[in-house]
């Protein structure tokens, strides 16, 4: 018997969410992103009165506002679109537990064994965008499929509030007479190859030789003739204690060069408490941390490691990214950007293993002072309690990090356990070359 999959993914997410919050900007053109006032960023989303006036998602702001001078620029509030997306995907499931996360708007679920008590999978996903709807006033597009690919193709093919239904009947109709772009993973460079090649359609990519795809694009030919021809095969991931994202972040441009590691322990520390209290917001902890460092020539590069313990602890964040920016910078030209940046997060309820070289109770002392300063902060603004280092450069250390532009890095498809369905394929067409 076939899969029951669903990919729902929430409509202009960031600015559906800002909507809610200010429901005088409905029917008016709105983009979340940057700072339109230091005239940097990009658009992170746009809501359709927006996307119809040419706002798109990627563009300068000023580009945006070249396109639609009437736009509306709002600041983006991660904590806010995680808070919501944590809310939808307790929504899912209460109808299975196979949940898995693709970024903050966008869940594949696995309904198979939810089919005898709670209808056809096109009933569920009814039921689920009516809810999503009623109870957190935002709107979602679901695609009903056999396999996680043509799933996710039917939350595209139809927006807003939609239900896509691609069946083995009806996907060669659908699926294959879109444009190759329009498959999952297509990007800007392999559709310009493609088309080099005359491909330029769904069904161009699964009617294909193989042989060719291989020659052109590597394993990844294969993956996506597998993609256009439905034989994607791989499992939704259980919800468990992987975060719905990969990384938080936050980098900045500094209002002077920066051109001693005083200055630069500075900025990482400021980057650091930002991250660590976002972090700490969404209940996150991380075992991975970056950095990004770009000098005054726009030269950049970034670097990252793994820690033994995952921290959400302001201080161990920056001392990690000292560290870093210790053994991989030396000093040619002064800097102009750095970002801090911690990865692979899980829940900060996860058990970890302790080890005898680590002082826990300093660890236990640095988180408690951090929640308190995040409490005071929230009550009486970023300003309100700052570390003593930072009055030795007020001009440097001005900044409201936190307030700065937050990145926020979804998981890739081909990581960990996403990827069953494709190796499947490269083995089996192995098998016959090697026959």
């Amino acid at each position: 018997m076939d899969r029951a999959i669903l990919h729902v993914d929430m409509n202009a997410y960031y600015a559906s969410v800002e909507e809610l919050h200010h429901p005088e900007f409905a029917g008016r053109p709105l983009a979340v992103g940057g700072d339109p006032e230091a005239r940097h960023g990009i658009v992170l989303t746009a809501n359709y009165p927006a996307k119809r006036l040419g706002v798109k998602t990627g563009m300068a702001l000023w580009q945006a506002r070249k396109a639609c001078p009437t736009v509306i620029f709002v600041p983006p509030r991660m904590d806010l679109y995680l808070r919501f997306s944590r809310l939808a995907r307790d929504i899912y499931r209460e109808y299975t537990d196979l949940v898995e996360p693709f970024g903050i708007d966008e869940s594949w679920l696995d309904v198979t064994q939810s089919l005898s008590c709670k209808g056809s999978a096109l009933s569920i996903a009814e039921e689920i965008r009516a809810r999503v709807r009623h109870e957190l006033g935002l709107t979602v597009s679901i695609g009903v499929s056999f396999n996680k690919i043509f799933a996710k193709f039917g939350s595209d093919y139809k927006k807003p509030d939609a239900v896509t239904t691609i069946t083995r009947e009806n996907y060669k109709d659908i699926v294959w007479r879109a444009p190759a772009e329009d498959l999952l993973y297509v990007g800007r460079a392999t559709i310009r190859k493609l088309h080099t090649l005359g491909i330029h359609t769904v069904g161009d990519i699964a009617t294909a030789e193989p042989d060719l795809l291989l020659s052109q694009f590597g394993k990844m030919g294969l993956v996506l003739w597998s993609f256009a021809n439905g034989t994607d095969a791989s499992p939704v991931s259980p919800y468990e204690a992987e975060s719905p994202i990969k990384s938080i972040g936050n980098s900045t441009t500094t209002p002077r060069d920066l051109t001693d590691e005083n200055d630069v322990r500075l900025v990482l520390l400021l980057l650091s408490e930002s991250v660590a209290a976002r972090l700490r917001e969404n209940h996150f902890v991380g075992r991975l941390v970056g950095i990004y460092v770009r000098d005054n020539e726009l030269c950049s590069f970034t670097r990252q490691k793994k820690i033994s313990i995952p921290t959400n602890i302001s201080e161990e964040i920056a001392d990690y990214a000292t560290d870093l920016f210790r053994q991989n910078y030396a000093w040619e030209r002064p800097i102009r950007s750095l970002g801090v940046r911690v990865g692979q997060l899980q829940p900060d309820a996860y058990c970890y293993q302790m080890d005898l070289f680590t002082d826990e109770v300093l660890r236990e002392k640095q988180l408690k002072v951090d929640i308190a300063v995040d409490g005071l902060r929230n009550r009486f603004g970023h300003d309100c309690i700052l570390r003593g280092r930072m009055y030795f450069d007020r001009y440097l250390s001005g900044l409201d990090a936190k307030a700065e532009d937050h990145m926020v890095h979804p998981h890739s498809y081909f990581e960990a356990g996403n990827r069953t369905g494709s190796e499947e394929l490269l083995f089996h067409m192995k098998q016959e070359d090697d026959v």
